[in-house]
């Protein structure tokens, strides 16, 4: 079911959070700071909207890197549901894709409940000080990739951010699948 994230709560603060890697590490957010801002992606293995965007997911992370912004996915998927989206395979797609950022697994869920990350995928950028400064879409993919000339929305703002330690009042929500919640246990 496909869903579209929030509008941005600008100045928001992410809890922390501790997750393990494909890499063999954990990570905590505070390993993401960059000195212009942070990117924290909530995407998974299985998903036609992060697939259709996931080249231009890992281009924009390199690039941002250029400009002092640090990023990491986070895969909070019920695995048992989905096996697609199981650590092992996350370790194969990050290396398929040549991810240039952690990929952590969030199996507990309590990452993406405490974040309210509603969707894959869901993107939430920070600034140097850690406020949020955009939840918005990457361009105007959905679950086919768009023309290779279209606006870069997520680059731009970060870009912004990066420069200003603001991101544009104006933001276009993500859409993708939604998080694949287990079930609670009543």
């Amino acid at each position: 079911m496909a869903e579209t994230t929030p509008v941005c709560e600008f100045g928001w603060k992410a809890p922390d959070f501790e997750l393990p890697g494909t890499d063999g590490r954990t990570w905590r957010l505070a390993d993401f700071r960059g000195p212009n801002g942070t990117l924290v992606m909530f995407i998974c293995n299985h998903c036609p909207y992060v697939k259709a965007i996931i080249d231009r997911i890992v281009r924009d992370a390199r690039d941002l890197e250029a400009l002092g912004i640090k990023s990491v996915a986070i895969c909070s998927n019920d695995a048992t549901a989905y096996p697609e989206d199981s650590f092992e395979k996350m370790k194969a797609f990050a290396e398929k894709h040549d991810f240039p950022f952690p990929y952590l697994h969030d199996e507990t869920q309590e990452v993406a409940r405490a974040w309210g990350a509603v969707c894959t995928p869901d993107f939430f950028g920070f600034n140097a000080k850690g406020e949020l400064q955009y939840r918005g879409r990457l361009d105007a993919s959905r679950k086919e990739t768009a023309p290779a000339d279209v606006r870069r929305d997520l680059f731009l703002a970060m870009k912004q951010v990066a420069e200003t330690g603001e991101g544009p009042r104006e933001q276009i929500p993500s859409m993708g699948c939604s998080i694949k919640w287990r079930a609670r246990a009543a």
